[in-house]
C-alpha cells in the first residue's frame, strides 16, 4: 500500500513536471505560426506588413521594390553609406515612388542593380534564386571555394537551374539555413517566384541567428 502511494506520488510529480514542460513549450512556440515562422514578430518589427484586408497572404509573390524595402529595414542599409547625398537616376522609379528611398539604398549599397538602360523594374516579381541570393548578399556571403559551393549545392537535384552569378550566394544562404527546401523532393525551386512566406522563413532564421549566433562549422568536402 505504501509503495503504491510512493508510485502514485512519483507519477503525479512526473505529470506535473511534464505538464509544466508542455506549457513552457507552448509559450516558446507561441511566437511562431503554423509553418514555424515568426510572422507576427516580423510584422511588429516593421520588416513586413499585412495587406489592407488585415491578412498577411504568405502565398503572394515579392516584387523587387518590396524586396528592396525588406532588405533596407532588416540590415539597416541606410547606416552603411552615411553621407550619401546624390541620388542615382532610375528611369522607372520616379521620386514619388513609394519605395524610392529604399531602392536608392539597395542600389547605392550594390545589393540590387539596374539594367544598362537605367531601369530597376520595381514591380517585377523576384525568383527564389534572386531573392535568397540577394538576401545573402545583404547579410554577408561566406568566402566559399568552388569546391565548397559544389559540395553544398550537389545535394539538390535542381541546383543546375541556379544562375551562375547566384551560386555562391545561394550556397551561403543554404549553409546558413536561410532557404526553405521542398521536403517532398529536396528541391530548391530556384526559378519559382519567391513568396512572402519564403521571405518570412529567411527572416525567421536570420532573427534566430541574431539571438544565438553560435559558430560556423567547417564544410566537409568528402
Amino acid at each position: 500500500m505504501f509503495s503504491r502511494k510512493i508510485i502514485s506520488l512519483c507519477s503525479l510529480l512526473l505529470c506535473l513536471e511534464t505538464g509544466s514542460l508542455m506549457v513552457q513549450a507552448q509559450e516558446v512556440d507561441s511566437s511562431r505560426d503554423a509553418y514555424g515562422n515568426r510572422t507576427q514578430e516580423i510584422i511588429q518589427m516593421g520588416l513586413m506588413t499585412n495587406y489592407p484586408d488585415g491578412q498577411f497572404h504568405p502565398e503572394r509573390v515579392l516584387s523587387r521594390a518590396q524586396l528592396a524595402t525588406i532588405l533596407v529595414k532588416t540590415f539597416g542599409l541606410d547606416q552603411r553609406i552615411p553621407g550619401q547625398e546624390n541620388n542615382l537616376r532610375v528611369s522607372d522609379v520616379p521620386n514619388d515612388h513609394w519605395a524610392f528611398d529604399n531602392i536608392q539604398l539597395v542600389l547605392q549599397n550594390r545589393i540590387l542593380h539596374m539594367d544598362e538602360q537605367g531601369r530597376f523594374f520595381p514591380d517585377q516579381p523576384v525568383t527564389r534564386a534572386a531573392g535568397f541570393a540577394t538576401f545573402a548578399q545583404a547579410y554577408g556571403v561566406l568566402s566559399l571555394s568552388d569546391a565548397e559551393i559544389s559540395r553544398i549545392l550537389s545535394s539538390y537535384p535542381d541546383s543546375d537551374r541556379i544562375p551562375g552569378w547566384a551560386r555562391r550566394a545561394i550556397a551561403s544562404a543554404i549553409f546558413e539555413e536561410l532557404v526553405n527546401i521542398d521536403s517532398a523532393n529536396n528541391r530548391l525551386n530556384p526559378d519559382q517566384l519567391m513568396t512572402r512566406g519564403d521571405m518570412v522563413y529567411a527572416l525567421s532564421q536570420y532573427l534566430a541567428k541574431q539571438e544565438n549566433p553560435g559558430t560556423i562549422p567547417t564544410i566537409p568536402l568528402e
